[in-house]
């Protein structure tokens, strides 16, 4: 923050993260000092490394292996920050992917994708998915990109998998989109998409999740800056599901989908509700919905070690790991009696104790699968 940053005048204000002056400068609310890697974390194990000679540049996280030929699950992820804060090469996110990977066993390529405003959308998709293309080309034989050999060596490109975090939710989600018709290099598919307490929006709220004139709404207008010459402007595509046609939505380009939202997250009627349209409009793969309870949105990027983040990723690694690409439709009986038998525990636990701690350690540990 520059000295004269309090005399300035205030053009918009996207408080907690952004502000824009009116002669053209910004000061960024939130800051993400550089984090350096780690060759091997001497608590999990985890190495990792920058490789910063390609567009977008990127960090990647390896796990401990006993088979220096060891193939692992790959993990492409996108941060959060609302397009406008947050960096892989950043603490927070050094502790959180460290622990991620270390939980789930995948080797995680992480993107530092383009902020506003030094570079408005659609540039973030755009980076992104060059850097889904150039994890891919290590598939081909020869390529005119440079090669990680960690990705190389360790990667299963029959495994390939998108995860992202808000804002990050809605890159991946948008790629998945985009892969329906356009081919990666090597003929690779994207084998799931894993949607973390996603950046979704649009005119008509859902469950609350905004009140009054949507054109006053923080969200609307951080979209309004981020993406100013976007076709529909807040029910585009890009940002609202609900915009996308059903034929559409079935031919998202993956395998599988997982849907993660939490519970005083202001955004998870609508993240629930993507998830339940997904199931209903014709789209063949599986839908996972996995709900946290106690937890506030990405709870689990600022504390990747509590017990509720650990589950949580113990849901990401069965997923990835999962051989189900279909829904098992037999299942939705043995779930329903089993949420009935659910209910019936936390009515007797509300009828003898009104303290919410014992609520969550009955429910699950924190966390609902459906």
């Amino acid at each position: 923050m520059s000295s004269n940053a309090a005399t300035r005048e205030v053009a918009e204000d996207f408080s907690p993260f952004l502000k824009i002056y009116t002669d053209g400068t910004y000061e960024r609310l939130i800051e993400s000092p550089y984090f350096p890697p780690v060759l091997k974390d001497p608590t999990s194990g985890v190495s990792s490394k920058d490789v910063t000679d390609v567009t977008p540049p990127v960090r990647i996280f390896l796990p401990e292996i006993t088979d220096p030929n060891q193939k692992l699950p790959i993990l492409i992820q996108f941060h959060s920050g609302g397009f406008m804060v947050g960096s892989i090469f950043s603490a927070v996110d050094f502790k959180y992917l460290n622990a991620m990977s270390s939980a789930t066993k995948t080797l995680i390529v992480a993107v530092e994708y383009p902020l506003v405003p030094e570079q408005l959308l659609p540039a973030a998709y755009e980076d992104s998915e060059a850097a889904v293309k150039w994890v891919c080309s290590h598939a081909l034989e020869k390529t005119q990109t440079k090669k990680d050999p960690w990705i190389s060596t360790h990667g299963d490109f029959s495994k390939i998998f998108l995860q992202g975090d808000s804002s990050g939710a809605n890159v991946s989600y948008n790629l998945a989109m985009r892969f329906s018709s356009i081919p990666l290099p090597g003929n690779l598919k994207i084998s799931g998409i894993l949607v973390t307490h996603p950046g979704f929006c649009g005119s008509i709220p859902i469950g609350g999740d905004f009140e009054g004139d949507i054109h006053d709404n923080p969200i609307y207008r951080m979209w309004a800056y981020s993406f100013p010459n976007c076709p529909g402007g807040i029910d585009s595509p890009f940002f609202n599901p609900f915009a996308v046609d059903d034929a559409s939505l079935s031919a998202m380009g993956c395998s599988k989908l997982l849907v993660a939202v939490a519970e005083n997250d202001i955004g998870k009627a609508r993240g629930l509700a993507f998830a339940e349209k997904m199931k209903k409009c014709g789209y063949p793969g599986s839908v996972e919905i996995v709900v946290s309870y106690g937890e506030g949105h990405c709870f689990h990027v600022f504390d990747p070690h509590g017990e509720n983040a650990k589950i949580l990723f113990g849901k990401f690694s069965e997923f990835i790991n999962s051989e189900k690409t279909r829904e098992d439709k037999g299942s939705w009986r043995r779930i329903l009696l089993g949420m009935i038998h659910q209910c019936k525990i936390l009515i007797t636990s509300y009828s003898c104790c009104c303290n919410k701690s014992v609520k969550r350690r009955i429910h699950d540990g924190g966390l609902c699968t459906m």
